[in-house]
């Protein structure tokens, strides 16, 4: 991440989640590290989109099953208004098609929920950095489903 000695050093981050109790826990999680700063939640789809534009943040933690507008929609609207923003996907969804259309979608990572409270920081580190993320429990699904086609 970035050398907090830096000006300008923090992570700004939006929260898009649906579940209050999921956000809260989050931004908590978050605001513990001096280098990350959340600017902003939304509960759905068409509000993500509007706050990414208006806060322009460097990450947005997006979650998929969203009320309005499904994530996947959300991100492809977020990148024609806050072109920088990277996009951290944080589902339930386990599911490799949706997984698949998420990141070709421009989504740096790809977080289950179940795996969030050991990869998040990781997750956003990988993402900051301009690397992609993915799960464990993603690439484990991904490799039965490898072997069982081979």
């Amino acid at each position: 991440m970035a050398n907090a000695d830096t000006p300008h050093s923090s992570v700004r981050i939006l929260l898009v989640d649906d579940y209050e109790p999921w956000r809260r826990r989050i931004r908590s999680t978050l605001e513990a590290r001096l280098e990350l700063q959340v600017v902003g939640e939304a509960s759905d789809g068409l509000e993500a989109i509007l706050k990414a534009q208006e806060l322009q943040p460097d990450l947005i933690l997006l979650d998929i099953g969203l009320p309005t507008l499904n994530g996947i929609e959300a991100a492809t609207r977020i990148h024609k208004v806050a072109r920088s923003a990277k996009i951290l996907f944080a589902s339930m969804i386990n599911d490799l098609e949706v997984v698949g259309v998420a990141l070709s979608n421009g989504a740096k990572g790809y977080l289950l929920k179940t795996d969030a409270w050991s990869e998040l920081m990781p997750a956003i580190e990988a993402v900051v950095r301009g690397d992609r993320f993915l799960s464990a429990g993603l690439k484990a699904h991904t490799l039965a489903a490898t072997v069982r086609t081979s």
